[in-house]
């Protein structure tokens, strides 16, 4: 029984025609040289149709696409040498705007010291007037206080002496008597 099972099994498994059937085609021996001929034609073909027609075209792409790329770059070096070329300027206006200011607040400063020197002279000179003003008044009050303190003086000496002697002496005698005194 275990034989007709594996009759029944290796008989669908042979091969149609008996055991030396016929060969596939592509792998027949007899066939290898037509097969050759038709695989140079094929390739010589297949490389004419690739060198005249797609490779030209593909090299054209490369081609365009390697001057596009370059032409990008050149434009990206000129826009990057016009933005330093800005940039340098615009560091120059800012060096010079700040040159500008710092000149500015010199001058100025420099103009209101002088205008503050000038106000502080004309209140020195105006003070020093005011000054010499007093000044002069308070010798012209002293001057004339002196004056008093030699008329109360001879008053007072005169009332002194009438008030000791009881006799009044002259103003010219009075005077006399002081200025001796005073030397």
């Amino acid at each position: 029984m275990a034989q007709k099972v594996n009759e029944k099994t290796s008989a669908g498994t042979e091969a149609p025609g008996g055991a030396h059937a016929k060969l596939f085609p592509p792998l027949d021996t007899q066939f290898y040289p037509s097969q050759l001929v038709w695989l140079a034609l094929t390739f010589v073909a297949l490389y004419m149709l690739l060198s005249r027609l797609a490779l030209p075209r593909i090299g054209e792409v490369l081609h365009e696409r390697q001057a596009r790329i370059r032409r990008d770059l050149d434009e990206a070096e000129r826009l990057k040498r016009e933005t330093e070329k800005a940039l340098k300027g615009y560091e120059q206006a800012i060096a010079d705007a700040r040159g500008q200011a710092g000149a500015t607040a010199r001058e100025m400063r420099d103009r209101l010291a002088a205008e503050t020197e000038r106000e502080k002279t004309a209140l020195e000179t105006a003070l020093a007037a005011k000054i010499a003003g007093a000044e002069a008044r308070i010798a012209a009050t002293k001057t004339k206080a002196m004056q008093s303190v030699s008329e109360i003086a001879v008053d007072t000496a005169g009332a002194v002496v009438a008030a000791l002697t009881g006799q009044q002496p002259s103003t010219d005698e009075i005077k006399k008597a002081l200025a001796a005194a005073g030397k």
